[in-house]
This record gives structure tokens, sequence and C-alpha cells, in this order.
């Protein structure tokens, strides 16, 4: 979240998945435990390879040793999904130094590679991605067709097993009443639009989540370049759309995001998802220029920090959900108070 990227006013960060299977061994949801230990047992070893020593040193964290706050935390910082969290047997993670490579073990496949870049680097992060992969590869037997490609627990990733992501900030548009018909259009061309956590999540505080939904039929470098492609031209409409906002209501616009940053600053008690928007108004803000002490990676910090994981952990205690809404005023106002 501290990290800049191309266009990070409006692209949050670019994410590759990819999913892998060992030949020799069921999919988790079909594995014993010793099947599923056998897994972890093959991935540790493979990486002890010098190569990944070369990418970033890198940790492995059995799920079975963290609580299930330390879960919650990966889950809100995305570096594990809520499945791997929840229902997995004798799942891992793999984590990158800087946490910007997280490698799931046993969740709904034996192997599930993440890169995350900050900004729009969708091409960056695929090339990271892929670098990992074959290493990997070099050192397990994939499930692979000839004809289907990697097989995967899901027929929906069959083929390349990878999905592109961009997280992208779009107030404006949503100010504006463009957005539906920028999302319909886009899932007209093969793509997805999800909220903060992925499938089945609601998109709170302006955050959409564009991803591939075709795995199968194109090669990597054709799944990547219509994800940029069509992010591309998102990014134009919203660039446009703040523009309109600023030439055509620009009291109205400076007065919701002055409301915002003023209840952000005093406010006692703020649920998630007020807190969502309101930071969501804020960043608009600090974007367009209107507020100019506040800067973009605190902004990007408190959208994660003001989770509900987070801010247990930071408390050092379970909280209630009352609580946990005055827990996260303060930390706002603490945060902002700072500037």
């Amino acid at each position: 979240m501290k990290g800049q990227g191309p266009d990070s006013d409006i692209v949050m960060s670019s994410r590759i998945r990819i999913a892998r299977n060992l030949q020799s061994h069921p999919f988790p949801m079909l594995a014993t435990n010793q099947q599923s230990q056998e897994v972890l047992d093959k991935v540790t070893e493979a990486l002890q390879n010098e190569e990944l020593g070369t990418i970033s040193r890198f940790d492995l964290i059995p799920l079975s040793e963290l609580s299930e706050l330390q879960k919650r935390v990966l889950v809100e910082k995305h570096l594990i999904s809520p499945n791997l969290a929840n229902e997995s047997r004798n799942g891992a993670v793999i984590l990158s130094e800087n946490e910007s490579i997280s490698i799931m073990i046993n969740e709904e496949d034996h192997l599930r590679i993440q890169c995350l870049c900050p900004g729009f680097q969708i091409k960056e992060a695929w090339d990271l991605a892929s670098q990992i992969d074959d290493v990997f590869e070099g050192n397990l037997d994939y499930a692979f067709d000839e004809r289907r490609g990697f097989l995967t627990s899901c027929p929906t990733n069959v083929g390349t097993g990878i999905r592109a992501s961009v997280m992208m900030h779009l107030p404006a548009l949503v100010l504006t009443q463009q957005i539906n018909r920028i999302l319909s259009a886009i899932t007209q061309v093969g793509l997805a639009v999800r909220g903060l956590y992925g499938e089945g999540s609601e998109a709170i505080g302006n955050l959409f989540q564009i991803s591939n939904q075709i795995t199968l039929g194109q090669s990597e470098d054709e799944i990547i370049d219509n994800l940029y492609s069509v992010a591309r031209q998102i990014i134009e409409h919203e660039k446009a759309a703040r523009q309109k906002l600023i030439s055509e209501s620009r009291t109205r616009i400076v007065d919701r995001v002055m409301r915002s940053y003023g209840i952000l600053s005093h406010a006692s008690i703020m649920d998630s998802k007020e807190a969502a928007q309101r930071l969501s108004d804020v960043r608009l803000g600090v974007d367009l220029g209107i507020i100019t002490q506040v800067s973009p990676h605190i902004m990007n910090e408190l959208m994660v920090m003001t989770q509900p994981g987070f801010l247990q952990q930071q408390s050092g205690e379970k909280l209630s959900p009352e609580d946990r809404d005055i827990r996260r005023a303060e930390l706002i106002r603490e945060r902002l108070s700072t500037i």
C-alpha cells in the first residue's frame, strides 16, 4: 500500500494468480490428510531451489500455527483466500519478504502463486509470477493435458490457470452515474467485475476488481493484453469523469470531500462501510488536489488498517462490533492528526 506505481491514483494494485496441481496427487478437495501432507512436503522441498532465492527470501507458514485472527488479517491483506483460512487441510502459505508474493498450498488447488504490484503493473506482475512458476515447474510434476492445458479443481481455471486482475478506485464514474454502463461493457468482453475480496464480495468504497473470466482457448499474453487494454480505457474514462466533476460540479465535490474529511477527523464511532465510503471521498479529494495535506499512501493504508481483523490484531484482543467501530474511528483520527 505504500508503493507507488503507474496510474496509482486510479489503480490501487495489479495482481496475477496462477493455479497449479501436482500430477501424482488428487485435487485438495479429494485428498486425504496424508496426500495433502505429501503435497506440502514436495512444495517445501522445491522451495529450497536456489533460483527462488535470487527473487526474494521466502517463509513457509503452516495455517495450523496461526490463530483465527492472524488468518483473518492475512485475508484482509489479500495474501490468502477465505477458503484457505477456513477450510483447508494441511494448508500453508509461502510469503516473500515484502509480502508482494504469496503462494497458497492446498487451497482449492495444490498451488496458487500470487504476485501483487502497486499501481498499474499487470505485465510486470505477470513476468514475476511466470518466473516463479517456471522454477516450481522445473521441480514439480504439474498436472497438464496437451489439449486442455493445466488441470485445475474448478473448470473455469482450466487452460492457462491464470487470473489477472486490477483493483481500481472509480469514485468519479460512480458519482457521474456512468459506472453501470462501463461495468456492463466490461462483462461483454470476457472480463469479470468483483468487490474488494473477489468473488461474491461487495464493491465498497468505490473499489472494483476487474479480472479475466476466460482461461481456456487464449494464451497468457492474450489474457494479459486484453485486461491491460480494457483497464487502460477505464482509467481514461475515470480521468475524464474526474475532470467533469471539477469543471461542472466543483462546489458540490469540494463540499462532499471536505464533509467526509471532517467526519473522519472527528467521529467517535465509525462502521466499516461508512469508513470505506468516507475514505474513498477523501482519496478522491487528494487525487484532485482539493486536499493537499494528506498523502495518497496514508489513505491506502487506512483502507486496510480499518478492517476488522487489523483492528483486533492491533488492539491485541477480540473486539465486539461496537468496540471495533469505536477503535476504527479512533485509529482514523490518530492517523489523520499526525499529518
